[in-house]
């Protein structure tokens, strides 16, 4: 029925050189961990969150993992064998997605996968590829993260398997795919109303994340990593990159620079300084794609440097005069009253050099359900 729909197509993550130097990027085929750690103590209960909930920390390896108890109660452990009958056998016509990770499938299941198993769940199943350049650690952070924090606008993690060299990781099935997949297809059919929707969607899961106690930050925002239910909810997935942001005085988190070309923050790629700012910055991208319906980089755009659609669109968000001849005219004509120069003037506040500048996710989402109510458009759940 949906099977053509490329669930993860084109995911492309880059581990983006220290000091600046991102002007040439290359795909590197080797496993992207973060720089070794020393041996740490077995994983304890840590107490974050302002409801005082008791969280994980991530496990520093597989085999720390194994000796946790049923760490994350609600996500089913499954064994390869039930994951290879609900794809049927990992068959090739239910593949609905591919990346650096591995591949995805399209799965059920049911009583005959598991006896006593509820009624049919449709499923997305991703297959860790143990050559692909995502390796333990993120497959670890993923299943932590799912595993412990559930939000309507954060895609639903139902169970996982780690037999023997085995890696796998089952969803809930998002039946219209990635915002990649509608938003850079020749025939875009996301009206102003959705791709506001979808935005506020999105900021409102960023905005849990970064709520906690120790805010989580995400690290890796783009439109292949957003996804949409079948009436078109958003929803935020992979969750490998995130890692917990800074605490008390500390002003950042330092690590090495990871994420997708064209969406990382400029002080992030400069510093390695990691704050909840730097994903403020790639919502800002995302939102910029949804005006003008282009992708962040495009080889070809002359008159901007590499190619980046910031450097070319951000000046034109603030001048109401030039701002509807960059439109995405697909979406057709924006009533003035339907909040486009707001919701301009949002993405340029996103996009600026100064963190400081930027707002908060949490202002974001205001924004976006002022932009909807002024234009007679429900908030959506």
């Amino acid at each position: 029925m949906i099977s053509h729909i490329p669930f993860f197509r084109r995911i492309h993550r880059w581990i983006l050189p220290s000091c600046g130097d991102v002007h040439q990027p290359r795909p590197s085929s080797r496993r992207r961990d973060e720089a070794p750690r020393p041996a740490a103590a077995p994983s304890k209960l840590r107490k974050v969150g302002s409801e005082g909930k008791l969280v994980l920390a991530v496990p520093k390896d597989v085999e720390e993992f194994r000796t946790m108890s049923a760490p994350y109660g609600h996500l089913s452990l499954f064994s390869y064998d039930e994951l290879r009958k609900a794809t049927g056998d990992f068959n090739p016509g239910q593949i609905v997605g591919e990346g650096g990770f591995g591949v995805v499938y399209r799965g059920l299941i049911d009583g005959a996968v598991r006896k006593g198993y509820p009624p049919t769940t449709e499923v997305a199943v991703k297959v860790l590829n143990p050559e692909g350049i995502q390796g333990d650690k993120e497959w670890l952070t993923e299943v932590s993260y799912l595993g412990q924090y559930r939000h309507p606008n954060l895609v639903e993690l139902i169970g996982y398997c780690c037999e023997d060299n085995h890696r796998l990781l089952v969803y809930e099935f998002m039946a219209k795919g990635s915002l990649e997949h509608h938003l850079f297809r020749r025939a875009c059919s996301l009206t102003w109303t959705t791709r506001v929707a979808v935005a506020l969607h999105v900021a409102r899961g960023l905005a849990f994340l970064h709520g906690s106690d120790r805010p989580i930050i995400y690290r890796d925002f783009k439109t292949s990593n957003i996804l949409l239910d079948a009436e078109f909810n958003a929803k935020l997935s992979d969750f490998g990159l995130a890692k917990e942001g800074p605490m008390g005085d500390e002003t950042h988190v330092s690590t090495r620079v990871m994420g997708t070309y064209g969406y990382a923050a400029p002080e992030y790629i400069a510093t390695g300084h990691l704050t909840v700012m730097s994903d403020v910055y790639g919502f800002g991208v995302v939102l910029l794609e949804m005006l003008v319906g282009r992708r962040a980089l495009e080889p070809s755009r002359a008159g901007a440097r590499d190619g980046s659609l910031v450097d070319w669109a951000r000046p034109i968000l603030i001048r109401p005069n030039k701002l509807e001849r960059i439109l995405d005219r697909r979406m057709g004509k924006v009533d003035p009253e339907m909040g486009l120069e707001r919701v301009a003037r949002l993405a340029y506040d996103c996009l600026s050099h100064n963190p400081k500048v930027r707002p908060s996710m949490a202002k974001v989402v205001a924004t976006l359900e002022a932009v909807l109510a002024a234009g007679d458009a429900a908030p959506p759940r």
